[in-house]
């Protein structure tokens, strides 16, 4: 794909779809800023992984539901690099239970980590982005988010609020040349997914139209190209990589 960029932040990309998506944008041609919390060792392997094709990749650790570290982890690649082209905010937790007996902290602390965060990253990258009048950001929000599921309402918030926002910044942001896209994707083929019984596995593969879980690379290829020139036309809209699975 082509890029008139350079660089791109990934939050949350010491592993999962964040890692997968660091890796494809590295192989694309574009230096990847691999964000991690907590994960050093598997941010460290990534990088390692990118470097070893021939690609070329920074780890950064901070906590993106931090606005101060938020912000200080933007400067800090303006500063070795002198721009941000592209941000992927991909980061965030779960922490599921009914809403009847949902602790108002869990549900806090979900919207901080995934909605709070994705809005500071939205809102730094346009001060950054405005100057050069040129950038793209993609949020990774979620099926739930437009569906709703049982036992996630505080997940299902978070993502459909990220939605509704990515919208928002893409109609502040359209005269600065910088565009806003969400991705959602379904049921991915995943460490968090590879836990589940098979029981469960089927029932979600039943509903899934293409008969399957999505693969890693498949989420990525969609921020790629959402990120990339080939959709420099396109801006506020939400591309679904389900299987069919909303239709």
């Amino acid at each position: 794909m082509k890029f008139r960029g350079t660089n791109v932040l990934v939050t949350g990309a010491s592993r999962g779809i964040g890692s997968q998506i660091a890796k494809t944008l590295a192989s694309m041609g574009l230096k990847v800023w691999i964000n991690f919390r907590s994960g050093e060792a598997e941010a460290n392997a990534v990088k390692a992984e990118i470097e070893e094709a021939g690609g070329k990749a920074e780890t950064i650790g901070f906590d993106v539901s931090s606005e101060e570290a938020f912000v200080a982890g933007i400067k800090s690649i303006i500063a070795e690099d002198g721009e941000l082209s592209y941000l992927v905010n991909n980061a965030g937790i779960t922490k599921d239970g009914l809403a009847m007996r949902m602790k108002i902290e869990a549900f806090m602390d979900v919207i901080n980590a995934n909605l709070t965060s994705t809005f500071i990253g939205c809102r730094e990258a346009l001060k950054v982005m405005r100057k050069k009048r040129f950038g793209s950001v993609v949020n990774i929000a979620s099926i739930v988010g437009e569906t709703g599921n049982a036992g996630q309402t505080n997940y299902s918030a978070s993502k459909g609020g990220t939605i509704a926002m990515t919208k928002s910044f893409a109609i502040e942001a359209a005269t600065s040349g910088i565009r806003y896209n969400t991705v959602t994707p379904g049921f991915i083929a995943t460490e968090m997914t590879s836990v589940l019984k098979d029981e469960v596995k089927d029932a979600f593969t039943a509903k899934i139209p293409m008969g399957r879980f999505g693969e890693p690379s498949e989420v990525a290829e969609a921020v790629a190209f959402l990120l990339s020139d080939h959709s420099s036309y396109i801006t506020g809209e939400t591309l679904k990589v389900n299987g069919g699975m909303s239709m």
